[in-house]
């Protein structure tokens, strides 16, 4: 598994801060609440404590939230936080904390000559894979290659380092996204490629294979449950530029799908989609927006089956269905 990282923040250690176990068991809302981060976890924390009726201030060090998806995704969740009446504030880093032993009030200072008060302060600045302590410095060379600790594993879940490949890794500590659904995909490609060397296999063949979990690789979808929801699968623009394709994109509101006003009122939703010009399939696919955490499936089928867009195509969604996006997104590529 994996274990929340702590900040080098002056006073951390005794502010009893919360970190993501603490904040989805509390069981009792603060009046105000800090939220250190601006990936996943915080987003997520920050939707529902507010929800909740606490007082909630996000602070972020970088210009953006969720930093590594497509823009609009932080954008969409910047607008729902704020609409719900957090407070979001961006290029803020935290210098120092201390709690009050009477009161129990914490008070952040921050890089901008601030100072917070807070009843409770949330550290989500990410997770780190749990490997320490478990003798792994005397089995596998050269660790810890970093302070991550990753044991980088091939599709069947295999510690790439070790001799005689009788090492296994799945989930968080294999470096790979940190996703529950994911695990549970490696761990059934792993238990599978056990069973066939047991029986003096190679586990070999291909990565659609029952002992391959390489679409963790290029396929792992990613919901988020915000205000709107988010989901992605695949690439953004930006990776799959670095990664060297030829891209295209395509995006539509979601909102203006006729579905869309059945399902909700005031809905509000994206779309959109990156596509290898030169194969013509999908390579990612980010939406916002009621749903969008059931609508990416469709996205995770077409980028695992490499389906071509010309005969996704004729995969005609349901009128009136929010998914009809699917059409819209294809007729703005230009098919």
């Amino acid at each position: 598994g994996s274990e929340p990282v702590l900040p080098d923040i002056d006073g951390l250690d005794g502010a009893g801060a919360w970190t993501s176990e603490r904040a989805t068991t509390a069981d009792a809302v603060p009046g105000r609440l800090v939220v250190i981060g601006g990936g996943v976890v915080a987003c997520e924390a920050a939707t529902a404590w507010r929800s909740l009726g606490a007082e909630v201030t996000v602070l972020v060090r970088g210009r953006s939230l969720l930093s590594d998806w497509e823009p609009c995704a932080g954008e969409e969740v910047a607008r729902g936080l704020t609409g719900l009446g957090a407070a979001v504030r961006f290029g803020v880093t935290a210098l120092s904390l201390a709690r009050d032993a009477d009161t129990g009030e914490v008070s952040v200072e921050t890089d901008d000559g601030g100072v917070l008060r807070c009843d409770e302060l949330l550290v989500a600045v990410g997770r780190r894979p749990r490997t320490a302590g478990l003798g792994l410095e005397d089995v596998v060379p050269g660790y810890p290659a970093s302070a991550a600790d990753r044991l980088p594993v091939d599709d069947t879940g295999r510690v790439t380092s070790v001799p005689g490949g009788w090492l296994y890794a799945i989930g968080d500590v294999s470096g790979r996204a940190q996703l529950t659904h994911l695990a549970k995909y490696q761990a059934r490609a792993c238990a599978a490629a056990l069973v066939e060397r047991a029986a003096g296999r190679p586990a070999e063949g291909g990565p659609r294979q029952p002992w391959s979990a390489g679409a963790a690789r290029t396929a792992a979808a990613r919901a988020v449950f915000t205000l709107p929801e988010l989901a992605s699968v695949g690439l953004t623009e930006r990776a799959a530029r670095g990664a060297g394709f030829t891209v295209r994109t395509a995006e539509y509101r979601t909102d203006d799908v006729a579905g869309a006003a059945l399902h909700a009122d005031g809905y509000r939703g994206h779309a959109k989609l990156v596509v290898d010009a030169d194969r013509r399939v999908v390579l990612g696919c980010t939406l916002t927006g009621p749903m969008a955490t059931e609508l990416i499936h469709t996205a995770t089928v077409a980028i695992v089956g490499d389906v071509p867009l010309d005969r996704l195509w004729h995969a005609v969604p349901a009128f009136p269905t929010v998914g009809e996006v699917w059409l819209r997104l294809l007729e703005a590529y230009g098919l």
